[in-house]
């Protein structure tokens, strides 16, 4: 559905249907592969090399409309969430900020963010989309945790022996998994596990549209429905940084 057979570079030891693109530590995964997308097509993973975060951009190829594909943040999110979840101590939950944000123990630790090419419109299908990922693995140089009790690193919340690279081929094999279950059951299989993992509500219900859009119910005393955009809430990720490209802390 989403990615090409290719020529792999086991660098990573990826997946078959993958190809990497490694980048020096000043690189920018997100930048470089939206750069690529159109020439390189589906399956380019583009890995920058950094010890502190797990940075990394995939190419994906829809074959659905753009309000449709937009669906695939959820995708890449669970993957990401699961490949986490490998590593993480048994005591951490982990769990997502509407729609891009992980935490983990209530600490904010990244997230991802979705490119597609602007000119599209709802109803084509987009030649390419981009998923970008980046998780802070440890700090350099910042204050104690006590000062910024939600926001910090993998190392700080218990990881050993962190490598970003078995995070990032992690995630490969999840999304693989994710975007099967995708094509053979629908995308509830998609959208089950994603919405387990978002923070509360309260006691509202909670469902994804067709276009991916968060729908909220009423509550139990009646208040009414809500529904969040997830176009115009893909338009800035908010566990970025502006002014350091990377997640707050």
């Amino acid at each position: 559905m989403f990615l090409r057979e290719s020529v792999t570079d086991r660098t990573l030891d990826l997946p078959p249907p993958y190809t990497l693109i490694a980048l020096r530590e000043a690189g920018d995964a997100f930048a470089h592969a939206c750069a690529i997308a159109d020439e390189e097509g589906a399956g380019t993973l583009v890995w920058v090399r950094r010890y502190d975060l797990a940075e990394f951009a995939v190419v994906l190829e829809p074959d659905e409309s753009l309000a449709q594909a937009r669906r695939a943040i959820f995708a890449c999110m669970n993957a990401l969430a699961d490949a986490l979840a490998v590593h993480a101590p048994p005591e951490r939950p982990i769990s997502f900020d509407w729609p891009d944000t992980i935490r983990i123990d209530r600490v904010l630790v990244g997230g991802g963010r979705l490119a597609w090419p602007q000119e599209v419109g709802e109803d084509e299908i987009p030649p390419w989309l981009v998923f970008s990922g980046m998780i802070r693995t440890c700090v350099v140089r910042a204050g104690e945790p006590g000062l910024r009790p939600l926001l910090g690193a993998l190392d700080e919340l218990g990881f050993e022996a962190i490598d970003p690279g078995e995070i990032i081929t992690s995630f490969t094999r999840y999304l693989m998994a994710g975007f099967h279950d995708w094509t053979q059951t629908g995308f509830a299989s998609i959208a089950r596990p994603w919405l387990s993992r978002l923070n509360a509500y309260d006691e509202r219900e909670i469902e994804l549209a067709d276009n991916g859009d968060l729908v909220i119910s009423r509550t139990v005393g009646g208040e009414p429905s809500e529904r969040r955009n997830l176009s115009a809430t893909l338009t800035f990720p908010s566990w970025l940084d502006p002014a350091t490209g990377v997640p707050w802390l």
